[in-house]
């Protein structure tokens, strides 16, 4: 019943994460078609984007087992 909830609740930050890194992206592409593009900021987004990712896959690897092991 605990693993269930914790399922859930992941599921759950995995949706919220989903959203936020096409958001991400879309400012990115925004950014991106401006040719006076603030570079920095567009950097941070890229970073963040990643980021954001890597937690969507730390959290995927959480409810997928391992089949390897």
């Amino acid at each position: 019943m605990i693993e269930e909830l914790d399922h859930k609740e992941i599921r759950a930050r995995l949706t919220e994460l989903r959203i936020l890194h096409r958001e991400i992206d879309q400012k990115i592409l925004d950014l991106q078609e401006n040719p006076f593009a603030n570079q920095l900021q567009l950097r941070r987004l890229k970073k963040e984007k990643l980021y954001v990712k890597d937690c969507v896959e730390r959290l995927r690897a959480r409810i997928i087992p391992d089949l390897n092991a």
